[in-house]
């Protein structure tokens, strides 16, 4: 039976009533003598109970009330919050959230009783003893949450509860079809109810589809108008406003990290309560946001690695005293935003995983030949884990050894287009990290053509682009055994030709007699697999909107998506971690994962690598190891603050330097275009506006004359002395002063205290 608006209305917020109870309980279980923590639970019940009476669901409002005569006791000082009153009130809770789910799935409450579970209830209220003396105040929440073991409690079998109630389920809470919005409200004194407006998703779901179209015809429209100076102005205008318009839904659709963290509390102690284990919960960033459509993706595989990390990573207490350590193991959820990603990571301090176990497990299952296994390398060895059918239990439980986990880990990660990345030192612990992107529905690519026809490559794998000419073709791909290689910086990179994957006989024949022609590699990074990616030609850059592929396509195997581009012209997504494996590119060794990282020590002298930059009448380098990536923008995006001006990046501040004054020649044109690289220096971010990007060469030392010592500050690039940036020289923010009139027309708002950070 359907349920109504009124009755739809009342899950939501019952279901958020017992999300925020769960994670009252998980830390009143620290601090029971918490009075503010008593209140919050016993307002969520005692709201559920209050409605249940006006709707009629008379099995919730019985269920409820029990619970709420043991609360108010726990809240009067009567009885004390001990281990077993907050394994009953656990049950209390899904017991609850079970009957609101029978309601939201066919508007009924079923047929089961509660009988046991209320009975036991009711047994807690005479079988504590009372607390001596009130009640004191209520503290500030910690972020550290205990999961420990208790003598005299033992955990209640799922079967011993009343058939209605659930076992602990801590990954498959009710979904919400709704979130809350922040909007505006003019005024000083707003409650939350008026500055908050209930959106149903799936209007925010076409909001976004309908962006993602006007995205299209923006880019349709900006390359129909490319040549027309009378169209130029009113273009860069539909795309200014057509950029704002999208990043504002995708504000829109983000939620907090919290949300999905806050499940972590429950399942870890009744994990460590069932494995024996003495845990400590650490949690921050929880303020860091994502879509939530991504946030749901990743709630069963951030549930895999935890279980993991209790099973397998943390050792029981009498284990790590032996081996020297605390007994209480330490497990942190983190999260962190790294650009166009979000990072979430899953670190423990137990027994890490041993190299040589991995390998006989994996040649034990079948999973890969005596002979390879034998010649794989540590970091080779660890990626075995993500094998399905994989894992190192000794024997089948109800946590884990069936050998399902971090198969769905990574095969869940990447279908939402992120990255898993596994760090582990045995007896140390190990370091789970899943990459995921702020959104699906829109990404930047570069557009490569091949075989006539155009692709998009998304811009996250990409690391750089090398341009081979005609005269550089023959000596600069190496053959070996038909495996063309490209030394890149004195590293053998492998190559693959995108037009040999796509017509393998007719492309093998044609390059067997000429293999000098002009080409481009793109250098990629595809879940620890680095090769160099062959294409005929490069377009512009384009924001794409992905849509979905055929089955037919799927199979194929090599592309992730489509898309329409500006031009009109129908392009597939390639996916670089499909391409690699259909190449047999093999995992990079330590050593050979960032040939870049190596050179970056050298390059703080006048040796090593150098990105050649035009300035405003002179040639400068910056060092290609300190260059993190290079923007295109409009001169309006520049602010000021004081004299110095700033850019805004999501809400981070980045410092500019702008030794050739190009900021000052544009002052006259709000969409004149800029260049900005942006470096590290140190443990800051600074950007360096240039005029054009030349080149990458390789720069020589320089001998001062008559001393013999090597020059500081300029070195020898393609036979001419150029000036090396100084990064330190780039000041930094005066963040005192608020920000002034922007470099081309308008203003910026004032600087407020906490609205923006500066780059780390």
């Amino acid at each position: 039976m359907p349920i109504d608006d009124l009755a739809r209305e009342f899950l939501i917020e019952s279901q958020e009533g017992l999300d925020r109870m769960e994670r009252c309980l998980t830390d009143l279980e620290q601090r029971p003598e918490d009075a503010g923590l008593l209140a919050e639970i016993f307002r969520s019940v005692h709201t559920i109970k209050g409605t249940t009476g006006f709707l009629g669901y008379r099995r919730l409002e019985k269920l409820a009330h029990a619970g709420e005569n043991l609360l108010g006791q726990l809240r009067d000082g009567k009885l004390a919050a001990a281990p077993s009153i907050i394994t009953v009130l656990l049950q209390l809770l899904d017991g609850l959230r079970s009957i609101l789910k029978g309601i939201e799935a066919d508007g009924s409450e079923g047929r089961d009783s509660d009988d046991v579970l209320i009975a036991r209830i009711e047994q807690m209220q005479v079988a504590t003893p009372p607390v001596a003396g009130p009640a004191p105040k209520g503290r500030a929440r910690s972020k550290r949450v205990k999961c420990l073991p208790r003598k005299k409690e033992t955990a209640v079998p799922a079967t011993e509860l009343a058939p209605n109630v659930e076992a602990p389920a801590p990954a498959v809470p009710v979904s919400t079809p709704s979130v809350p919005i922040a909007v505006p409200v003019a005024g000083p004194q707003v409650n939350a109810a008026e500055s908050t407006l209930r959106v149903d998703v799936s209007l925010l779901n076409r909001m976004m589809n309908l962006v993602g179209e006007l995205v299209l015809a923006r880019n349709q429209v900006l390359q129909a108008t490319a040549g027309d100076p009378k169209m130029t102005l009113l273009s860069r205008r539909l795309d200014m406003v057509t950029a704002d318009l999208r990043e504002a839904v995708m504000k829109a659709r983000l939620q907090p990290v919290s949300n999905l963290f806050s499940k972590m509390p429950r399942l870890v102690r009744d994990l460590a309560h069932a494995l024996h284990r003495q845990v400590r919960l650490e949690m921050e960033g929880q303020e860091t946001e994502l879509d939530k459509s991504l946030l749901e993706a990743i709630k069963d595989p951030l549930t895999h690695a935890v279980r993991n990390a209790l099973d397998h990573g943390i050792e029981p207490a009498d284990v790590r005293v032996a081996a020297g350590k605390e007994p209480e193991g330490i497990l942190r959820l983190r999260a962190l935003q790294e650009g166009s990603h979000v990072l979430i990571e899953v670190a423990d301090d137990g027994a890490g995983i041993s190299p040589e176990k991995v390998r006989a497990k994996a040649i034990e299952r079948g999973l890969v030949p005596a002979n390879r296994a034998g010649q794989m390398t540590e970091r080779e060895l660890l990626q075995l884990i993500f094998l399905p059918g994989f894992s190192t239990a000794s024997a089948v439980t109800n946590v884990s050894g069936r050998g399902v986990g971090m198969d769905v880990v990574r095969t869940n990660v990447e279908k939402i287009g992120g990255k898993v990345e596994i760090d582990s030192r045995a007896g140390k612990g190990t370091t789970l990290r899943l990459r995921i992107p702020l959104t699906l529905a829109i990404i930047p690519v570069l557009i490569v053509r091949s075989l006539s026809q155009s692709f998009a490559l998304p811009q996250g794998a990409l690391s750089e682009l090398v341009h081979v000419s005609e005269e550089e073709g023959t000596a600069a791909i190496e053959w070996i055994d038909r495996a063309p290689l490209y030394r890149l910086r004195g590293h053998l990179l492998p190559l693959v030709f995108l037009n040999r994957l796509l017509e393998p006989a007719a492309v093998d024949a044609e390059w067997s007699q000429d293999r000098s022609k002009q080409c481009y590699i793109a250098v990629l990074d595809a879940d620890g697999r680095h090769f160099g990616l062959v294409v005929d030609g490069l377009n512009d850059p384009e924001e794409i909107v992905v849509k979905p592929l055929s089955s037919a396509l799927k199979e194929i195997g090599l592309y992730s998506g489509a898309t329409v581009l500006g031009s009109g012209e129908l392009a597939l997504i390639l996916d670089p971690g499909s391409i690699a494996l259909r190449a047999g590119v093999t995992l990079a060794n330590d050593e050979d994962a960032h040939p870049a990282a190596e050179d970056a020590s050298a390059s703080a002298s006048t040796g090593g690598d150098f990105l050649l930059v035009q300035m405003a009448g002179r040639r400068a380098a910056v060092p290609l190891g300190d260059v993190l990536r290079i923007e295109q923008i409009s001169a309006s995006q520049v602010e000021y603050m004081g004299t110095r001006p700033i850019l805004n990046f999501d809400g981070h501040l980045l410092p500019v330097e702008d030794v050739g004054g190009l900021l000052q020649e544009d002052r006259g044109c709000p969409e004149a275009g800029i260049i900005v690289v942006v470096c590290r220096d140190g443990a800051r971010q600074v950007g360096i506006v240039v005029s054009h990007v030349l080149d990458v060469a390789t720069g020589g030392d320089l001998v001062e004359a008559g001393t013999g010592q090597r020059t500081t500050g300029v070195t020898l690039l393609k036979d001419s002395v150029i000036a090396i940036v100084d990064l330190r020289q780039v000041p930094d923010i005066p963040v005192d002063t608020p920000c002034r009139e922007a470099a081309v027309g308008g203003f910026a708002e004032p600087a407020m205290p906490g609205s923006m950070e500066l780059l780390p």
